[in-house]
């Protein structure tokens, strides 16, 4: 990554920080869903995790990947930049140690991007994608 883009991107961190401390007590809900969004991907190891994660965030992107794949390394930084500058979640689910949840996703290639809208699934994408058309699909939610 060059300067301007580490530069645009603790931009976007600020100004969440920013609105998350405008935010009595963090507890702005939408629907009944948290409206906050964490600045990086998180790591999900169970079902139940990502159960909690659909629930609490109207719109999450969950990340189906493994250490070992070529692809999931160079979507990485694209992962690491949506969950920076979108209102989405990110959650990544390393295929290798949670196999159960992978195959509830769908995910038989790597990697596989789910998203979920309001707790239903209502995208899949498989391989690498470009950092627009996740943008376009979050904006569309």
């Amino acid at each position: 990554m060059n300067n301007t883009d580490e530069d645009e991107l603790d931009e976007i961190r600020q100004r969440k920080r920013e609105r998350l401390r405008e935010k009595h007590d963090g507890k702005n809900t939408q629907n009944g869903t948290s409206t906050d969004a964490p600045d990086e991907p998180v790591h999900v190891s169970g079902m139940g995790e990502l159960e909690q994660v659909v629930s609490e965030h109207r719109v999450v992107l969950v990340d189906c990947y493994a250490d070992w794949c070529g692809p999931c390394k160079m979507m990485e930084p694209v992962v690491e930049g949506l969950a920076a500058s979108t209102d989405a979640v990110v959650a990544k689910v390393d295929v290798d140690t949670n196999q159960q949840i992978a195959a509830q996703l769908g995910a038989q290639s790597i990697p596989t991007f789910v998203l979920f809208v309001d707790g239903d699934p209502t995208e899949r994408l498989v391989g690498a994608q470009d950092k627009a058309t996740f943008e376009q699909l979050i904006a569309q939610a």
